[in-house]
């Protein structure tokens, strides 16, 4: 199993079918839940520089489904959705995802969010648990750890204005 760090992100492989991003934020807990979970605050931060959140839905309870379309640079739209599992306020989010591009099959993993509060700093693990070795490994390969630290970097530059 690897190990990588991007920025302040660093992505472990404890399995053959996970992803791990942690990170930490200098923020209160309550707040990098809210900045994570209020469509205001995304539009702010979610994806990497040069991309802009043009559909932010969210409805943020068991069963509710959310859905997000990023413009990248390029102006080509790549579209994600999911459907939250279980949400403990503010510490904890369960939720499906895909990137919804059915031409690539658009597979689906499990997202796990946890949020740990120490000092007035908030520790953020994600672990992405895939059906299969190769979907974790297309997740790999996609650059979602580059673009995932400079997204994260974003949300930690709002945090900033938003404390």
């Amino acid at each position: 199993m690897g190990e990588k760090t991007s920025s302040a992100l660093t992505v472990t492989l404890p399995s053959d079918r996970e992803i791990v991003l942690t990170r930490i934020f200098e923020a209160p807990r309550g707040l990098v839940f809210e900045a994570m979970t209020r469509p205001e605050h995304l539009a702010r931060w979610w994806g990497p520089r040069g991309s802009k959140l043009t559909v932010c839905e969210i409805d943020l309870r068991p069963g509710g489904a959310w859905r997000y379309v990023l413009r990248g640079p390029d102006g080509i739209d790549y579209p994600f959705k999911g459907v939250y599992r279980e949400i403990v306020r503010p510490e904890r989010i369960v939720t499906t995802e895909c990137f919804d591009n059915p031409s690539i099959g658009s597979p689906e993993w499990l997202a796990t969010m946890v949020l740990e509060e120490h000092d007035g700093r908030t520790k953020m693990m994600t672990t992405c648990l895939h059906p299969s070795v190769e979907a974790r490994d297309g997740h790999l390969k996609s650059g979602m750890e580059g673009g995932a630290g400079e997204t994260l970097d974003r949300l930690e530059e709002l945090l900033r204005t938003m404390a």
